[in-house]
């Protein structure tokens, strides 16, 4: 069920074409564990569950990465590559060839199973990066809760096999996982509604109030830009006023003059009746 968690966020990956902010890191991590687990089960005889379980655990992981190879961006795909290559070509090929050259029955079972030990807490603790940017954001968009639910339940399972086992090596890892698994949930719950809270908030706030917050985020050139927009329209539309105005004046003018020129005669023809009355 943990391998098979992933699988929304990988469809969601293919449905926008883009590993958006998701990570690597977990699933390259929990290849190389897978890995391990494997060589410790070859390595102790009679482990026939682990072998069973990673080798699925492998093909699973190794299809991840694949996809999010394919839709990553540039800067993301190498990250993933190197690590790739770090952890489970250069790491795994040392560890398998330090044990089998210095170590030999009972001692080449305890150090690789307390490299197991090393990179089982690895995995549980690669989403801690996840919780950061959840802690940052205040978002939980890139850590589902269902992921951290079934973490949690696989270091309860794997305690329970170990602890029946009597196998320390898978048995101490998962009481931390536990511990991480439960943490994850813990953050989650804290954040999940954070955001949907930001959101109301903005939609709360006044026009204008949001208008001037765009203003002050926007970079200086697009204001210079915007303003001498306003300058220019604001130009335009009062030399529009201006040539309106004297259209309108050069239409009366003649009525008006005429107007002025009988006015002018009719005085003049009273002074003149008046003088000759007199």
């Amino acid at each position: 069920m943990v391998f098979l968690s992933p699988i929304p966020t990988f469809y969601r990956i293919y449905r926008k074409k883009s590993t958006e902010g998701f990570q690597s890191v977990p699933y390259v991590v929990a290849l190389s564990s897978c890995m391990l687990l494997i060589y410790y089960a070859l390595v102790k005889t009679n482990a026939i569950l682990l072998i069973t379980i990673n080798s699925f655990g492998c093909f699973i992981e190794t299809a991840y990465i694949t996809i999010y190879l394919i839709y990553a961006t540039k800067k993301a795909r190498v990250f993933c590559i190197q690590i790739f290559v770090l952890l489970n070509v250069v790491a795994f090929a040392a560890i398998v060839l330090l044990t089998r050259l210095a170590f030999t029955g009972p001692d080449r079972v305890t150090v690789v199973g307390w490299i197991c030990v090393g990179f089982s807490l690895c995995v549980f603790a690669a989403p801690l990066s996840i919780i950061r940017l959840v802690i940052r954001t205040k978002s939980v968009e890139f850590m589902p809760f269902y992921l951290s639910f079934f973490l949690t339940l696989n270091a309860i399972a794997w305690f329970g096999y170990g602890f029946f086992t009597k196998d320390l090596y898978v048995e101490l890892p998962n009481v931390l996982g536990f511990v991480f698994g439960v943490a994850q949930m813990v953050v989650y719950i804290l954040y999940k509604n954070k955001k949907k809270r930001k959101d109301a908030a903005v939609a709360a706030v006044p026009e204008h109030r949001v208008k001037i917050a765009e203003l002050s985020s926007a970079p200086a050139s697009e204001l210079q830009v915007s303003l001498e927009e306003k300058d220019q329209n604001k130009r335009s539309t009062e030399a529009s006023q201006d040539t309106d105005k004297n259209e309108a004046a050069d239409e009366e003018g003649p009525d008006i003059s005429a107007v002025r020129g009988i006015g002018d005669l009719m005085d003049h023809l009273v002074y003149t009746s008046s003088t000759s009355y007199d």
